[in-house]
């Protein structure tokens, strides 16, 4: 029996086969310990028994102790595993009662509130909740009022505005513009707030304007407070290149419109009216309609409002080297990771203002130039009087050492204009001279010049400029003090005040020239009285009465000689022994004024200085040529046995004949 069962142990079974075999098996095998089975299944068996059947029967018991068998040992199986998993069952169950007690603390909350809940609704009247909802729309007001009240700030924000553009606070009303559309963006969903928001754009791009024509004030009349804020207002807007780059703009317009304006208004004056058809002309063909008498009027106040408009970019330089010192001083002092981003953009734009200034200096000045070439060639200067072409060349070279100053050009512009100028006047001006010049020849009586005897070329007028260090134009109460003030630039010495294209009036009317001894000779008590021997006519020689006779031809008088003319020969000759002054004539004081004159050309007018000093030898040569021609006789060489003198002086005679007086 045992070995049967074995083997229908140890044979393979279907699961669902097995559990339909035990789910076959009666439930009364399963009620109590106590159960008979035996007992009960004899009880079961039939009245008339059958081999077969028993043998049936008993195998399907067989088979149902077996399935039985299994069950068991998959159901020890299940407790071992249960008793495995026995700590996270604990652990597990632990975790589920304290979730319910949560779940019963929440039901006690719960029920606690509706409770409560069931209070207020009981104990709440209407009035109580109306005041609830008022506190709310109080609430709602307050913060509706506050809304308001920043909005009716910001629509009088236009009025402070003109206000702040009234006092020129560039730079407050650019920051109260950014402020108030900062706050206009806070309450943009009100409608009104939204066309404020576009007035303010309007008024920020109107401030922009304002600010624009105040950068352009700065060319003419620099202010260092006013140029501050107009700086101050630009870096609030983040646009400080492009106010560079205006600047510059606004510079070579102010250039263009201050000489169209001082040549227009001299151009007025000499029409006697202010006929609009100046008004329209190019600035080329205004200059040509300036006269002789304004010219140099006008050439003196082009130059004052020339130099104005370069004193304020060099001002203007100063400032922002100054402005740089000082903001890279507290960027270093005030140095931290946090604004790096902000030092380079600072950096960068102060490098870009930088580099454009240096570039501007070239640019305006060459717009300086060509505007003074213009008014240059614009009129004829080969008529004007030697003192006042003067005077248009002192300008001239005053301004060109403020270009020099300035940017360290050699106006190369200005002194080929100039040179034109000075060629053309020169060769007139001398043409005139030399025909003056024939003139005091054909006149001169070839007397003694009274003159000091302390006489020197340097008391004439002409060659003061040798003595003089400064230029005619500037005036004395602005020369420097000493020689360390005269190392000061122009720029720097007139910087606060003045301008060095000033007008000064011309000393020379009031000076006279001390050279001429008094009556004809020396002033001295003890010289009058030595002349006395000559004041009567019986100490005249009856020779010097009569008329003069040329001794070597025997010609016919020239000239009778006065008394008055003899006792002047006297005295002459008494100089000339006894004082020893100097032998001039008028003619020879004549050819030493036109010498000075040359050489201050030369000085002031380098460029064209060979060909002055090439006039000023003419000089020499007509007046050589002229002495030989009234005392010089050939035989008067040939008797004397100067061969050698007399040849070189043939040879130069004859050089001026064919370069000079054959061309007359």
């Amino acid at each position: 029996m045992q070995e049967e069962l074995r083997e229908l142990h140890e044979e393979p079974t279907d699961p669902q086969a097995q559990q339909e075999i035990i789910n076959s098996i009666e439930e009364v095998y399963f009620s109590n310990d106590s159960f008979d089975i035996v007992k009960y299944e004899l009880e079961r068996l039939p009245p008339v028994l059958s081999l077969q059947e028993l043998e049936e029967y008993r195998d399907k018991l067989k088979q149902q102790q077996a399935a039985d068998g299994n069950w068991l040992q998959v159901s020890k199986k299940v407790a071992d595993l249960i008793l495995e998993k026995q700590p996270a069952y604990v652990e597990e169950l632990e975790r589920v009662t304290s979730l319910q007690t949560g779940l019963q603390l929440a039901a006690v909350i719960c029920t606690n509130g509706r409770r409560h809940l069931n209070i207020a609704k009981e104990g709440f009247t209407q009035t109580s909740l109306g005041l609830l909802a008022n506190q709310r729309k109080r609430q709602l007001l307050i913060g509706l009022l506050k809304s308001l009240r920043t909005i009716k700030t910001l629509q009088r924000t236009d009025v402070r505005l003109s206000e702040m553009l009234e006092e020129e606070d560039y730079p407050g009303a650019i920051q109260l513009c950014l402020e108030c559309q900062k706050a206009a963006s806070t309450f943009k969903h009100y409608s009104c707030i939204s066309e404020l928001n576009s007035k303010l754009q309007d008024t920020l791009e109107q401030i922009e304007e304002q600010l624009d024509v105040a950068l352009s004030k700065i060319c003419k009349n620099f202010d260092i407070n006013h140029y501050t804020k107009v700086q101050q207002a630009y870096r609030l807007l983040g646009k400080t290149q492009t106010a560079m780059d205006q600047l510059h703009m606004h510079f070579t317009q102010a250039i263009h419109n201050t000489v169209f304006q001082v040549v227009l208004g001299y151009v007025e004056l000499c029409a006697g009216n202010t006929d609009t058809k100046f008004q329209k002309l190019q600035y080329k063909d205004l200059c040509t309609h300036i006269t002789s008498d304004s010219y140099i009027p006008c050439l003196a106040d082009l130059c004052k409002a020339l130099w104005e408009v370069m004193l304020s970019y060099y001002r203007t330089m100063q400032w922002h080297e100054n402005h740089d010192q000082d903001e890279t001083a507290v960027v270093s002092s005030v140095s931290d990771g946090n604004n790096v981003i902000g030092t380079e953009e600072n950096s960068f734009d102060r490098n870009y203002v930088k580099k454009k200034l240096e570039h501007g200096l070239s640019r305006i000045w060459q717009d300086v130039q060509l505007k003074v070439k213009t008014y240059l060639l614009g009129t004829d200067l080969s008529n004007f009087k030697y003192d006042d072409f003067i005077f248009v060349l002192d300008v001239i070279s005053r301004l060109m050492q403020v270009g020099e100053e300035f940017c360290g050009s050699k106006s190369e512009v200005l002194q080929e204009s100039i040179r034109k100028q000075s060629v053309n006047y020169f060769k007139t001006y001398h043409r005139t001279r030399l025909e003056e010049l024939r003139m005091f020849l054909e006149n001169e009586t070839w007397e003694l010049c009274p003159v000091k005897s302390s006489f020197s070329i340097l008391q004439l007028h002409e060659f003061k400029f040798l003595e003089q260090s400064r230029s005619p134009s500037v005036s004395p109460s602005k020369q420097p003090a000493s020689a360390a003030a005269s190392a000061v630039t122009l720029f720097e010495q007139y910087c606060a005040a003045g301008n060095p294209f000033e007008i000064q009036a011309d000393s020379k009317d009031d000076e006279t020239e001390d050279v001429l001894a008094s009556n004809g000779y020396e002033s001295d008590e003890q010289e009058k009285s030595a002349y006395q021997e000559y004041d009567s006519d019986s100490d005249v020689p009856e020779e010097l009465k009569r008329d003069y006779v040329d001794e070597q031809t025997g010609d016919a008088p020239i000239k009778s000689v006065s008394r008055e003319t003899l006792r002047s020969r006297k005295r002459s000759d008494y100089n000339l022994n006894k004082v020893n002054a100097p032998i001039l004539t008028n003619t020879t004081l004549n050819v030493i004024r036109l010498v000075g004159k040359y050489m201050q050309m030369m000085n002031i007018l380098k460029p064209i200085a060979f060909d002055v000093i090439h006039f000023m030898s003419q000089l020499f040569d007509y007046y050589l040529y002229a002495v030989y021609t009234f005392f010089g006789r050939n035989d008067m060489f040939e008797s004397t046995g100067l061969g050698l003198s007399s040849s070189r002086l043939r040879t130069t005679l004859n050089r001026i004949q064919e370069s000079l007086i054959d061309l007359a």
